[in-house]
């Protein structure tokens, strides 16, 4: 069974395998947001906990500061992270880079599709998590959606509280202390990226509406604003990183500014939901600066063992499973079932 990092075994979080078979995941908080590339700290946060949670993160003396002005914020940094990861991981499960940890840190120096797909994830996931904190009350500055014509108090007669995404997006980028105007290209490309992952979140902002009234009719009808599940986030960014454009650095000559500009496609160069690169991304096949290649990878005989073990074949072994089989509902009110066990073929990539 795969697990997110090797050598922690804290927090349990879940994900859906390829067959929506729940796969056991072990976090303990620590791994980074590409944001923030410090630790994190296990202790909840209740009293000044939070205050110890900002001083461990290494975040600027602005960020430390809006930190601890926001008692609900570094949980919800932490919450982040969690949703970054799971969900890069989950995209990338049957590719080459599969997301790993080892590495990242050589990786998000270069310009590569998977560079931006981190910071894209990782702005989306932060974006979405500062959203939902808003609406259940974790965060003391922020409450519902801002709904047309509706005062916060009365958030909750309007139906339920919607998700706060304008709030989280203006935090998030004066958080991030995004700047209009660069003339580095990959400030440029950087903030691009970030971009699109918000613009993701928001296109996922939907209204979501219930009808009240005798025999079902709808006499009266309550709305809110909800987010998308950011598993929807994520298939999209994924899209985006499989259509994501080449791009260099060129002078406009009416106004001398530095503009990024790729192939022209229909008339323009890129959109502003296209995630951006600068240079090709190596093979991921061996172990490199970047990752720590495929071999020793599970993967699926007749769809991605060929690609993911890089022509050098791979290992057929036996395993052992057992699962829950020939259930019975018993009166009242259980559940009994037997234990099966079962014989399946696993195939690892070989190492040369």
């Amino acid at each position: 069974m795969d697990t997110c990092y090797r050598n922690y075994s804290r927090t349990t979080c879940f994900l859906y395998s390829q067959d929506h078979q729940v796969i056991i995941y072990r976090l303990t908080g620590r791994e980074p947001l590409v944001f923030l590339p410090a630790p994190f700290s296990n202790e909840p946060p209740t009293g000044k906990a939070h205050l110890k949670q900002c001083e461990q993160m290494t975040l600027t003396r602005r960020q430390k500061r809006m930190c601890r002005r926001e008692p609900g914020l570094a949980e919800t940094l932490r919450e982040s992270v969690r949703l970054s990861l799971l969900e890069c991981r989950y995209q990338f499960r049957n590719e080459r880079w599969n997301c790993s940890l080892d590495g990242r840190g050589s990786l998000l120096k270069r310009g590569f599709k998977e560079t931006a797909f981190l910071l894209a994830v990782s702005s989306a996931a932060l974006s979405h998590a500062l959203a939902k904190a808003c609406s259940s009350g974790r965060m003391e500055r922020c409450t519902c959606d801002d709904s047309p014509g509706i005062q916060h108090r009365e958030a909750w007669q309007w139906g339920v509280c919607g998700d706060n995404l304008k709030y989280s997006t203006k935090f998030l980028k004066k958080f991030l202390g995004q700047k209009r105007v660069s003339k580095d290209l990959r400030a440029q490309i950087d903030s691009h990226n970030i971009n699109v992952g918000i613009r993701a979140v928001k296109s996922g902002l939907k209204t979501t509406c219930k009808c009240h009234g005798v025999s079902g009719s709808c006499a009266v009808r309550t709305c809110w604003k909800q987010l998308s599940p950011f598993h929807d986030t994520g298939r999209l960014l994924k899209f985006r990183y499989d259509t994501a454009v080449r791009v260099l650095s060129v002078t406009n000559e009416a106004t001398g500014e530095t503009e990024l500009a790729g192939p022209r496609r229909h008339g323009q160069s890129h959109r502003s939901t296209d995630l951006v690169f600068l240079e090709d991304s190596p093979s991921f096949c061996r172990p490199s600066r970047y990752s720590p290649g495929t071999a020793g990878r599970s993967c699926a005989k007749d769809t991605s063992c060929q690609s993911l073990c890089c022509g050098r074949g791979y290992n057929t072994a036996m395993h052992l499973t057992t699962l829950s089989c020939h259930c019975q509902v018993r009166w009242c009110c259980h559940v009994e079932c037997q234990t099966c066990v079962r014989e399946e073929e696993v195939y690892t990539c070989k190492n040369t």
